[in-house]
């Protein structure tokens, strides 16, 4: 059993600290070829195992813990009462969390709760949403609104003959110049229907026109009276009748 155990300690894959020379007179172990066996520090070395096993159970236990602060999505098996737990457990417990906020590095560009709060708070002052259940309808309604002056600015600019580049204001000015043409135009053509440059005669044919018409009007509405008729174009054969 000695030679067996001594082959074990002396093994390369055994640890460092499981095996060293006496400096002292050799205790309670020769070998057969009278060198000493060396087994001094192995029961202070497997009682320092025992205690690291059982740290490792609560080393386990507090990764666990971890886990669910930094992912609390992750769902883990109870392995509280396990019997044996490896080092391979707790070193993918850490890889996972490694991992995790290697990915929440890379995207570290993604907003925070913070960010997000501020951004709808700002956007309800903007548009006057009193409540976040007013926040998505109102959003639908700017979205429409924008769709619609997008489409007339478009149609504007094609009308006008305007690179679609150009900003509102220049939408704006061009078309108040070309109401203006309008305007003049319609002045100049209202001058000709009337057949006078002059705004002042004009006016005298508008207040003559105030003058006549009202005496006219009253004349007709009596003759029609008179003769019986509804319509002005039956006066003339009902007067040539009457002579």
């Amino acid at each position: 059993v000695l030679s067996s155990i001594d082959a074990v300690i002396r093994s390369p894959r055994a640890p460092p600290l499981i095996y060293r020379h006496s400096k002292g007179p050799v205790q309670n172990c020769v070998k057969e070829n009278g060198q000493e066996c060396g087994f001094e520090h192995l029961l202070p070395t497997i009682e320092m195992w025992a205690d690291q096993l059982m740290a490792i159970k609560d080393l386990h236990r507090s990764l666990r813990k971890l886990t669910l602060e930094v992912m609390p999505w992750h769902i883990t098996n109870a392995q509280d009462n396990k019997e044996a737990i490896r080092v391979e457990d707790l070193q993918f417990i850490v890889d996972a969390m490694l991992e995790e906020m290697e990915n929440k590095e890379k995207s570290s560009q993604s907003p925070s709760l913070q960010t997000l709060l501020a951004i709808v708070s700002h956007f309800q002052k903007l548009f006057d949403v009193t409540s976040l259940h007013g926040v998505y309808p109102r959003m639908n309604e700017v979205y429409m609104k924008l769709g619609e002056m997008t489409n007339a600015m478009r149609n504007l600019h094609e009308l006008l003959e305007l690179d679609t580049s150009a900003p509102p204001t220049v939408v704006v000015d061009t078309v108040g110049k070309l109401c203006d043409i309008i305007n003049e135009n319609v002045t100049e053509r209202v001058q000709q229907l009337l057949g006078t440059q002059d705004i002042h005669r004009i006016i005298d044919k508008l207040e003559e026109h105030e003058c006549f018409f009202p005496p006219f009007q009253a004349l007709i509405q009596e003759l029609l009276c008179i003769l019986e008729i509804s319509n002005l174009d039956d006066i003339l054969p009902t007067v040539k009748n009457l002579k």
